[in-house]
């Protein structure tokens, strides 16, 4: 599960200038470039439109408009890291990792930059260097619930599944609302044969978060295991209704990437039905 700045589960565009401040603090703080304010203005525009593209989804503009500020300005690390961000929104996957480790050379003491480049490595199944890239997050900021959500991630695709359940449950005592921290802790949980403790929080999620399809898929799963026939089939409507890619189990196992006992256990459900 990739961390979406919404999070969940697919990626995080983590656009913001870290400790950097606006383009102006960057710029004021370069005086040698003898910058007009003309000059100024123009890469105010400019870092906007890079801004509201990325927010857009206009990917391949956006990153034109990064790489124009780059040409401009390639010591700053920020830059890089969004650059980094959009070139991974387009599976640009080797390039985002280049961008990022630009970005940490230059200042290496920004969290944001290790935490996109463990995403990317998450992408290539490179498990190890991911977790030590989120490891690098939390020495920089222990109480970043996303770096342990995502090294939980990182761990499970090791099979390391008590670990990740660590990782998860400290991710949700960090942020309570983080919901998806909480519902990969469950999932882990289900894992590690706590299957009771998996299902009862399952269900406090559905009840917290009707329309949470991964929930609501889940418990399918899970009901269905204890013969709880009826109750599973009517979970099922409302994940599919939500989200109709819990259909596809390769989907599930590789993308959603469930436990693979959980995976199983829908499996069942499906080939039954």
């Amino acid at each position: 599960m990739l961390r979406l700045i919404e999070k969940f589960f697919t990626i995080v565009l983590l656009l913001t200038i870290f400790s950097l401040g606006t383009p102006f603090t960057v710029i004021a703080a370069s005086e040698s470039q003898n910058i007009t304010p003309t000059q100024l203005e123009e890469l105010d525009n400019l870092f906007n439109q890079a801004l509201n593209a990325s927010n857009n989804g206009d990917f391949a503009n956006a990153e034109q408009l990064w790489t124009q500020i780059l040409e401009q300005y390639p010591d700053n690390p920020a830059i890089w890291s969004n650059r980094g961000n959009i070139r991974l929104s387009q599976n640009k996957i080797e390039g985002a990792i280049s961008d990022y480790q630009k970005a940490i050379e230059i200042f290496p003491n920004a969290p944001d930059p290790y935490l996109n480049r463990g995403i990317a490595y998450e992408r290539l199944n490179k498990w190890s260097e991911a977790i030590a890239d989120y490891n690098q997050v939390i020495e920089l900021d222990p109480t970043d619930p996303v770096a342990y959500n995502n090294r939980g991630n990182a761990e499970g695709g090791l099979g390391e599944w008590e670990k990740a359940t660590e990782d998860y449950k400290k991710a949700s005592e960090l942020a309570p609302e983080y919901a998806f921290a909480r519902a990969n802790y469950s999932l882990a949980l289900y894992q590690i044969g706590q299957t009771q403790e998996a299902v009862k929080t399952i269900k406090s999620l559905v009840r917290k978060y009707p329309n949470f399809a991964d929930m609501r898929a889940a418990l399918t799963a899970c009901l269905w295991e204890q013969g709880k026939k009826g109750e599973a089939e009517s979970n099922w409507v409302a994940a599919v209704g939500l989200d109709p890619r819990y259909q596809d189990l390769d989907w599930v196992a590789n993308i959603r990437r469930w436990p693979p006992t959980l995976v199983n256990s829908l499996e069942k459900f499906i080939k039954i039905e």
